[in-house]
């Protein structure tokens, strides 16, 4: 009996292709760049399976025309915003993510990016960078202690839990949590947490914002101009969940006019383009997107979408199917 036939969008660490080739038929994308529209429509039409990351889009058109044979999109991420899965579940396609093996990474970068803005390291560095630094002052990059400073978390499922357990147990932040559901009791103690009712009321009791909610339509600028006026002026805002989340545009006015501290991102809205007026910034920290790159992180993501193959193609339910 023929293997599945599977194509694999971008690049994986050559360990998890390995033992992806070793159950499947498996075509790689040896050039890394994102596909085109019309070549993951294309690619439907001759793939078992298509393995998309979040640099894939996948709105409704692309399932459009013929009956598709691709059957599953095993998604390498833990976000799926990017595929329309009431389009794919209309074309009979199952779609499935990898949550779980991603939080402790994530949480790892949205610390790293709250630490740097709040104590300026970016700005620091790039001083040094262009010898411009000299010499120790009283006066000189003074930042802001995060040690007991207040901490807003908006979207508190794994990672979020992550980033309060490195916050509050790390640093001796207080944890302000805001949710769509209600928190069990026994997690918010955890972190000796408070669960605050709406985002508009968290936002003004915080030295710190970390978002780590959904993306999506339903969440598209979730952060506008209208409630990050709400923060304090010396408040910081730490993007490490989708870039549409937050309205660029009016984050870089917000930087701009000091109505805000600084911010930390490490998605965008238009990836890889990051406009001007942000790059420009010098209260903004920025990364591309990094906060599942580790080595371990990348690994266990990759096997996470062998295991829903495995069982699909098993004729078992994937345990990470999200459509």
């Amino acid at each position: 009996m023929s293997k599945p036939r599977i194509l694999v969008t971008r690049r994986w660490p050559q360990s998890v292709e390995k033992r992806m080739a070793e159950s499947f038929d498996v075509d790689l994308n040896l050039a890394d760049k994102p596909l085109t529209l019309a070549e993951i429509r294309e690619a439907m039409g001759r793939y078992d399976a298509i393995l998309p990351t979040v640099t894939d889009r996948l709105p409704s058109m692309v399932f459009e025309g013929p009956a598709p044979r691709t059957k599953i999109l095993a998604n390498y991420g833990v976000g799926f915003a990017h595929i329309d899965t009431d389009a794919a579940k209309d074309r009979g396609i199952t779609v499935t993510n990898t949550p779980d093996v991603l939080s402790e990474c994530t949480a790892d970068i949205a610390m790293t990016l709250m630490l740097m803005v709040a104590r300026r390291a970016g700005e620091g560095e790039r001083e040094l960078r262009d010898g411009k630094w000299s010499g120790w002052r009283p006066t000189h990059m003074i930042g802001t202690r995060v040690s007991g400073a207040t901490l807003g978390i908006i979207g508190f499922g794994r990672i979020g839990q992550a980033m309060a357990q490195r916050a509050h147990h790390g640093f001796g932040m207080k944890i302000l949590v805001q949710n769509r559901s209600a928190v069990p009791a026994e997690i918010l103690a955890r972190y000796n947490a408070v669960q605050v009712p709406t985002i508009d009321e968290l936002l003004p009791q915080c030295d710190f914002v970390s978002l780590h909610c959904p993306g999506g339509t339903a969440n598209r600028h979730l952060i506008n101009g209208r409630r990050l006026d709400l923060m304090r002026p010396d408040a910081f805002l730490i993007n490490t969940a989708r870039g549409e989340v937050v309205d660029e545009h009016a984050l870089a006015q917000a930087l701009w006019f000091g109505t805000i501290g600084g911010a930390g991102l490490d998605v965008f809205e238009r990836e890889p383009h990051i406009p001007q007026e942000l790059m420009d910034a010098d209260n903004l920290v920025m990364l591309p997107h990094l906060g599942s790159a580790s080595r371990e992180t990348r690994e266990a993501m990759g096997l996470r979408v062998l295991d829903n193959l495995t069982d699909f193609f098993g004729g078992r339910a994937p345990r990470d199917r999200v459509a």
